[in-house]
């Protein structure tokens, strides 16, 4: 088998780097932990694993998923978040796939929980997304949030990843808390104004892309509830980055 390295950020995860990097070690020789400084005992726990740890300050989604690469021992990468697995399927598709071809990239499946319930209305399944890449010829774009990996082909693979993406819909919450204000920074950064009607007309737009387009109107509780949620996470979003120009301002 080609040997690949697996590659996985991380702030203060202690209670799922451990599974992470035992999903890895499935089809991985080398784990590389890129931690953003954790306060809890992820380096510790991770370091135990067996996984090469490097400290670094978060520089925003995709230079710190990039971050590793360098680092790695193989071309081959395969990048998990924390709150990711593989499922059996993904670890015998990977087994059985030659990597011959650098230029190809490969998808996987990605099926979303909450808690326990796998909600799959309104475009959380089969979420596609490409973990599976040669650095030489993919890579992170260098997007400070939601980046994703570039390559020139990609192939899915039909097999599945477990994203353990909430705990419970308080956590959901939580969550679009957390990336509603990372994602104000990183569009700072990237030079967006302020503007009075953005977030109204993006949590609209959300509504009707995940109700309509999606088909969350027909999908029940979960429909609406992905809905909402979106929704209220592009407002906050983008009433956040408003909220940082006037600090500025006033500073």
């Amino acid at each position: 088998m080609t040997p690949i390295t697996g590659i996985v950020i991380t702030l203060n995860e202690e209670e799922r780097i451990g599974d992470c990097i035992d999903s890895l070690m499935s089809v991985c020789n080398e784990v590389i932990v890129v931690d953003s400084l954790s306060q809890d005992d992820t380096v510790k726990i991770a370091e135990s694993k067996g996984a090469i740890v490097l400290l670094q300050q978060y520089l925003g989604d995709g230079p710190q998923k990039a971050h590793g690469v360098p680092h790695a021992s193989n071309d081959w990468i395969l990048a998990l978040d924390a709150d990711e697995r593989l499922d059996e399927d993904a670890v015998q598709a990977i087994l059985s796939l030659s990597l011959d071809d650098p230029s190809v990239a490969y998808s996987f499946r990605r099926r979303n929980f909450c808690g326990n319930h796998w909600i799959k209305a309104a475009g959380f399944y089969p979420d596609k997304v490409i973990r599976l890449y040669n650095r030489t010829r993919s890579g992170y774009l260098p997007k400070k949030a939601h980046s994703s990996i570039q390559a020139l082909r990609s192939e899915d693979t039909n097999a599945h990843i477990r994203h353990f993406t909430y705990d419970d819909l308080s956590h959901w919450i939580k969550r679009i808390d957390q990336l509603s204000t990372r994602d104000a920074w990183a569009m700072k950064e990237r030079g967006i104004p302020p503007s009075t009607l953005r977030p109204a007309m993006h949590a609209l737009s959300a509504v009707i892309r995940k109700l309509v387009l999606k088909g969350g109107l027909l999908q029940g509780s979960d429909g609406v509830t992905v809905a909402i949620t979106t929704a209220f996470h592009a407002y906050m979003k983008y009433a956040k980055l408003n909220e940082l120009h006037e600090n500025e301002r006033q500073a």
